[in-house]
């Protein structure tokens, strides 16, 4: 697996450089050799933020964690990621590597498959409006994602809340 880390106002040593790939390569037992891999090391006050994104045959896995230092955030997000692809084991084993799921490829603590998602449906009419019209329509209901259709581009777009405050948008394309 190809891995990128990428530094945003923080600086590490070599030591931890190559634990954090250490790390991830425990995860190579599940994906084929074109699986990218990409961890954002950040800092805000004194809580130090790993941020492991992992492209492959057409999935993301995400995991964000928090701590006191990178060495222990990677140890967490490469067990979330685990958890992730154990939870979505049927769904996901055609899109990984041949014979990841074979009893003993891996050792970690049993986790119950998902293999339903209960859905709750709903519908609504699109109105053209502006990113600041659709933030302020998310507010007042009182979510953390707003779906809406962008008067200008005429393109569906989605405005949501990030953990840190700020707003997120997602464009979309034909």
């Amino acid at each position: 697996m190809k891995t990128t880390i990428l530094l945003r106002q923080v600086t590490i040593d070599d030591d931890v450089r190559n634990l954090i790939e250490k790390k991830i390569k425990k995860l190579d037992k599940f994906f084929l050799d074109n699986a990218e891999a990409t961890v954002k090391l950040s800092k805000k006050r004194e809580i130090e933020i790993l941020e492991l994104t992992i492209t492959a045959s057409g999935s993301i896995f995400r995991s964000e964690v928090e701590g006191p230092s990178y060495c222990h955030a990677i140890d967490t997000a490469v067990n979330v990621i685990e958890r992730q692809i154990r939870k979505n084991k049927t769904r996901l084993e055609k899109r990984l590597r041949e014979g990841a799921f074979l009893d003993g490829a891996y050792s970690f603590d049993p986790v119950e498959e998902e293999t339903e998602f209960k859905i709750r449906k709903k519908s609504f009419d699109l109105k053209p409006m502006t990113m600041e019209e659709a933030i302020m329509q998310m507010n007042l209901i009182g979510h953390e994602f707003f779906v809406y259709e962008d008067q200008e581009t005429e393109q569906i777009n989605v405005v949501y809340k990030r953990k840190d405050g700020a707003y997120g948008l997602i464009e979309t394309h034909k």
